[in-house]
């Protein structure tokens, strides 16, 4: 029975982590930070808009930059969305956004390359800015819908693509349990404290598994191997041996009725006649 019930849950960790540890593995042993170029970039642009938004004369130009907010006009709120994965919240700490960015997207970049990590990540960002919009539509007794306050919310940060890349992850690596507690998590966020970050997670997860029911009926079969950097295959068999020798000639056979030659053939001698 203890051999039972120890063996089940490392048979459960090997099918749901396995394959997605030994390719986080094995691309940071090979090339270490160099693996995560561009979550490193993300970490220090975060860095700096945090600083630059804590001084006097930097906040102003950073939320131009990156401030997104459901009463901005659509196409000022697009242009301005792609950084605004990268302006941390202002009523967050800081080191809470790093976090996210250094763990999800470099478990992301590493799995699936880094610009599907950039893709992903807006088409969840995106879809949470366009329900900000909807559900303020809708109004506040709509089930989805949101209150008129929510129209000023300061929308940035990473956290809507965080959870969308979550998502995408684990569906590519068949992580489904890890996948679902995501999303359960993400509906007790809404249930405890029902705010604009929370139902935009909640669109960010509904945007990123139409892409996956999308990616899984017309794209290419799914496999577990990773689609950032890849490397030269490994051979399966034992490695090859040292090449075989080249076969030596045959040998002519000896004439037959005679013995092996000692030396070279003298003519015949001539016969004599006795005279006429």
């Amino acid at each position: 029975m203890t051999s039972w019930t120890t063996a089940s849950p490392r048979r459960f960790a090997r099918r749901e982590w396995g394959p997605l540890f030994w390719t986080l593995r094995e691309a940071l042993v090979r090339d270490t930070w160099r693996a995560v170029p561009m979550t490193i970039g993300a970490v220090c642009l975060t860095s700096v808009f945090q600083v630059v938004q804590n001084t006097p004369w930097g906040f102003q130009p950073v939320q131009n930059l990156g401030s997104v907010k459901a009463v901005d006009p659509l196409w000022l709120a697009l242009l301005r969305t792609p950084l605004s994965l990268f302006v941390p919240a202002l009523d967050l700490p800081v080191w809470g956004a790093l976090a996210q960015v250094m763990l999800v997207f470099g478990i992301a970049e590493i799995c699936i390359g880094w610009w599907r990590t950039l893709l992903i990540g807006y088409v969840a960002t995106l879809a949470g800015t366009t329900y900000a919009r909807i559900g303020l539509s809708l109004g506040p007794h709509h089930p989805f819908g949101l209150p008129v306050t929510d129209r000023v919310v300061n929308d940035t940060g990473p956290s809507a693509a965080v959870v969308g890349l979550a998502i995408y992850v684990c569906w590519r690596y068949r992580a489904y349990f890890t996948g679902t507690l995501v999303i359960l998590v993400m509906i007790g966020e809404v249930l405890i404290k029902d705010n604009l970050a929370g139902k935009e997670h909640l669109a960010a997860i509904a945007a990123v598994m139409a892409v996956c029911v999308v990616r899984a009926k017309w794209g290419p079969p799914r496999s577990r191997a990773p689609l950032g950097r890849r490397t030269a295959p490994r051979p399966s068999g034992p490695p090859p041996g040292p090449p075989e020798p080249p076969p030596s000639p045959p040998s002519s056979p000896p004439a037959s009725g005679s013995g092996p030659a000692s030396g070279p053939s003298s003519p015949p001698a001539k016969r004599s006649f006795g005279g006429v």
